[in-house]
């Protein structure tokens, strides 16, 4: 078990390599698509059509894909943004410039926030608690900052059986890796200097620290104190789908996969996840998805 420390570190460091090429890796944008993607998934979130938030702080933000899509799309008012590693506030805040955005920003860790009691109405993130060592101390500070009334709301964060799941389609897309590569004309597999994995790939396996429950991801929520705490889950088909093709596509040089493959893979993506939100997500359980979807409420005076 490593330290809370070297998780930290782990963290910082591999997401500041990480940051140059973040947004292309995963495919972030900030257009009408990106804007209705990071809705929705707060909708579902919270049960509801989100309110417009005046001021809401993004815990774990990276180069902004969520926070900065919200404010676009008028649901947030006034962005703060955290994270552990300055490389990704760097990108975050050069995006926000472009878009003509104003965000404050706070290289810092979730279990410590540099902000007064009762700062913002929103507290939410993406793929954040899953890499943090000490649940319990984050989710008092998000009730501590929060408004009486304000509201959590994180999403993207893996689920026990979702994780295990994954793990059959990246074996699958290892396997026959080269017959695609040879189908696309992608030649041969990105190119190895012979050193063995890069820092980048080495700390990538060891970020992420947690795979919850349902139960595991609601508890340090209600211990925090907050109230109607909801747990959901999303994306069974298009996470399959989604991890195929992006294990097939980390074989190969990024600039050799064709724009149609590339073309297919994102409209593909788009079509199972409306499948899953239409048919999948309201008839099975929360814990067999590959994302839990969690929000609660600070009480109100």
């Amino acid at each position: 078990m490593q330290s809370a420390d070297r998780i930290r570190s782990a963290n910082s460091r591999y997401h500041d390599l990480a940051a140059a090429h973040y947004d292309a890796k995963w495919g972030i944008t900030f257009s009408r698509v990106g804007q209705a993607q990071v809705t929705g998934k707060l909708r579902k979130a919270l049960g509801h059509d989100p309110a417009v938030f005046p001021r809401a702080l993004e815990i774990g933000a990276g180069t902004g894909y969520f926070g900065l899509n919200l404010m676009l799309a008028g649901v947030v008012e006034e962005g703060v943004a955290t994270d552990i590693s300055p490389g990704m506030l760097d990108a975050l805040s050069e995006s926000a410039a472009g878009l003509g955005l104003e965000v404050e920003t706070a290289c810092c860790e979730a279990s410590s926030l540099p902000f007064d009691d009762d700062s913002f109405d929103l507290v939410f993130g993406h793929a954040v608690l899953h890499h943090l060592p000490d649940l319990d101390a984050a989710f008092r500070e998000f009730r501590r900052v929060l408004r009486p009334g304000g509201v959590i709301a994180f999403c993207g964060e893996p689920s026990r059986h979702g994780d295990r799941l994954a793990a059959v389609p990246k074996r699958g897309a290892l396997a026959v890796a080269p017959l695609w590569r040879a189908l696309i004309g992608a030649g041969r597999r990105a190119a190895s200097n012979g050193a063995g994995p890069s820092e980048e790939e080495r700390l990538e396996q060891v970020v992420d620290v947690h795979a919850f429950t349902p139960a595991d991801i609601a508890r340090p929520a209600r211990a925090a104190g907050f109230e109607r705490v909801r747990v959901r889950g999303e994306e069974l088909v298009a996470g399959l789908f989604g991890w195929v093709n992006r294990t097939l596509e980390s074989t190969a040089r990024p600039e050799d996969v064709p724009w149609a493959w590339r073309l297919y893979a994102y409209r593909g993506y788009l079509a199972l996840q409306a499948l899953d939100r239409s048919l999948l997500e309201s008839r099975l359980p929360a814990g067999l998805f590959y994302n839990l979807l969690v929000s609660g409420r600070a009480p109100a005076p």
